[in-house]
């Protein structure tokens, strides 16, 4: 078993096939279809033992940095006018890559405006395994 992050990006990845206005200039009833569309494809994953976690993240953020001992931290943003904006994350426990392909393409279908599915670029990640131990 190997585990993936799917990405979603509010902005900063190749426009979604077939949407052309974002997810805040939707109607309610077309947020919450999308909603609960990744809320089945969560139950879908538990239900095949696929699933690690799945979450959405606020569009406003801080970047922070250490700046040495007693100092406080350097702190930036929020950035409302990052080109790369990341809605949220699902984390997959998946048998092989071609599954996660698999399983990415289901996902991207999330439906936008008129129920049609957007059909949304993701990000797919390996997470990095441990290097190997080494004894001599």
């Amino acid at each position: 078993m190997a585990k993936y992050l799917l990405l979603k990006h509010y902005r900063g990845a190749p426009a979604p096939a077939n949407c052309d206005t974002s997810i805040d200039q939707w109607t309610p009833e077309e947020v919450a279809a999308h909603i609960q569309y990744m809320r089945d494809f969560g139950e879908k994953l538990v239900a095949t033992g696929e699933f690690v976690e799945h979450q959405a993240l606020a569009p406003e953020g801080t970047f922070v940095r250490y700046d040495g001992e007693g100092r406080p931290p350097v702190t930036d943003g929020p950035f409302p006018e990052t080109k790369d904006l990341i809605a949220g994350w699902t984390v997959i426990d998946v048998d092989s890559y071609e599954r996660a392909l698999q399983l990415a393409a289901e996902l991207s279908a999330a439906p936008g405006p008129k129920g049609e599915p957007i059909h949304e670029w993701l990000e797919l990640r390996p997470f990095l395994a441990a290097p190997p131990t080494i004894t001599e």
